[in-house]
């Protein structure tokens, strides 16, 4: 049995919350201070290993034993993944908004996950949907869990591109450039996402924003940059070669990678050099 020591100790009352939702979303197989599943099946062990001699043989046993130690794991993984979300809780969360069917399905996909890193991904999958309720679709879930390591390295090289234009955008501006090469973004990585259902890739001409003002402003990372165009309207704004999915939008949220140094100015380059005026806002304020 897992004593309390097992899990953290809950200390808010949206914590306390999504400890409650995930009992009801997975048939109250999860509590904070008792693991009822495992629990229960260590007790029926007990008995088995006592009728052993009379109707229990070797192989049964031996299965007993395999889903004692299957179940265990299973649920020592849940409870990372929870232990994982809680600090990630924001105090306006409502977890008892979240639908029963998203629960279930999100544990029943994540239970197997034992890489540290992955389950941390998993973890802010389930903090970011218990803070805003429908911010991550069942197909985006289901997506996550098909994602092996190296998927999920790849796609967090390509999220160090992003920009927000008004949503968020892998910013490739032209194939196999050094800036992407370096690190660690290449034609066959976007391919590979792009067959994964993460990215959608037009390999010829470039993606456009179209109708913009005068002035619109774009950011990295939080970082502001305004672009200015020549017309007063009916402008576009080439974003690359690359667009995410929308399950590769929502992953792309809570990804938390690092900028990558350089990228700015290569992007401020590439705009110039299509007629665009491109500044910080700040700069321009303080000046």
């Amino acid at each position: 049995m897992v004593g309390d020591s097992a899990l953290i100790k809950i200390n808010s009352a949206a914590a306390k919350a999504l400890i409650e939702k995930i009992a009801e979303g997975i048939g109250g197989h999860f509590k904070p201070y008792q693991i009822k599943r495992v629990a229960k099946a260590e007790a029926e062990a007990e008995i088995i290993r006592a009728k052993a001699q009379i109707d229990i043989d070797k192989l049964q046993r031996r299965a007993v034993a395999r889903f004692i130690a299957e179940e265990a794991r299973k649920q020592d993984i849940i409870e990372n993944i929870t232990r994982k979300a809680i600090p990630l809780l924001s105090e306006s969360a409502t977890p008892k908004e979240m639908e029963d069917d998203w629960v279930t399905n999100f544990f029943d996909k994540c239970r197997i996950i034992s890489d540290d890193e992955m389950q941390v991904l998993w973890a802010k999958v389930l903090a970011g949907e218990a803070n805003s309720p429908g911010s991550f679709s069942k197909r985006t879930v289901n997506c996550l869990a098909s994602l092996d390591k190296t998927d999920a390295e790849s796609f967090a090289s390509v999220c160090r591109f992003t920009w927000d234009v008004g949503f968020l955008c892998p910013l490739i501006l032209e194939y196999e450039a050094k800036i992407y090469v370096e690190n660690g973004v290449r034609f066959n990585t976007l391919k590979h996402l792009e067959d994964i259902e993460l990215v959608n890739l037009e390999s010829v001409v470039e993606f456009k924003m179209h109708r913009q003002p005068a002035v619109i402003v774009v950011k990295y990372h939080g970082n502001p940059l305004r672009i200015g165009f020549k017309k007063p309207d009916d402008n576009d704004l080439i974003i690359g070669h690359a667009l995410f999915t929308k399950t590769g939008e929502q992953l792309a949220r809570i990804c938390g990678v690092e900028p990558v140094d350089g990228f700015v100015d290569y992007a401020i380059e590439r705009w110039r050099k299509k007629g665009l005026s491109v500044s910080s806002p700040s700069k321009e304020h303080s000046g």
